[in-house]
C-alpha cells in the first residue's frame, strides 16, 4: 500500500526559512512524480512545485525564486525548501506523487503538514 507522509512544519515568522519532507513508501518502482500542494484557509488547493523522474519542474507562480523542490529516489523521497516566507505561505502542504504504469495512472496524497508564517 502506497504512504506518503510529510515531516517539517510548523510555525516561522515572516522572512524565515522552513524545509518540508516526504517520504513515499510501498512502491515497487519510483514515482513518475512527487511533489507539493498546499490549501490556505477558505481557498482551493494549489500547485507548489512538482518534479519528475526526469529532473523537470513545475511550480506556482507565488513561490517562483523563494522555494525549492528536490527528491532523492530509492527509496522516494521529496523536499521543499522554503525560503522567505510571508503570511500568504501560510497553509496545509500536502505530498503529493503519480504512480504510471501500463496499465494505470494513479495519484496519491500524504495526510498534511501544516505550516502557520507568524507576522
Amino acid at each position: 500500500q502506497v504512504q506518503l507522509v510529510e515531516s517539517g512544519g510548523g510555525l516561522v515568522q515572516a522572512g524565515g526559512s522552513l524545509r518540508l519532507s516526504c517520504a513515499g513508501s510501498g512502491n515497487r518502482f519510483s514515482f513518475n512524480v512527487m511533489g507539493w500542494y498546499r490549501q490556505a484557509p477558505g481557498k482551493l488547493r494549489e500547485l507548489v512545485a512538482t518534479i519528475n523522474s526526469g529532473g523537470s519542474i513545475k511550480s506556482g507562480d507565488s513561490v517562483k525564486g523563494r522555494f525549492t523542490i528536490s527528491r532523492d529516489y530509492a527509496p522516494d523521497r521529496v523536499y521543499l525548501r522554503m525560503t522567505n516566507v510571508n503570511s500568504e505561505d501560510t497553509g496545509v502542504y500536502y505530498c503529493y506523487a503519480r504512480r504510471i504504469t501500463s496499465y494505470s495512472d494513479s495519484d496519491y496524497w500524504g495526510k498534511g503538514a501544516q505550516v502557520t508564517v507568524s507576522s
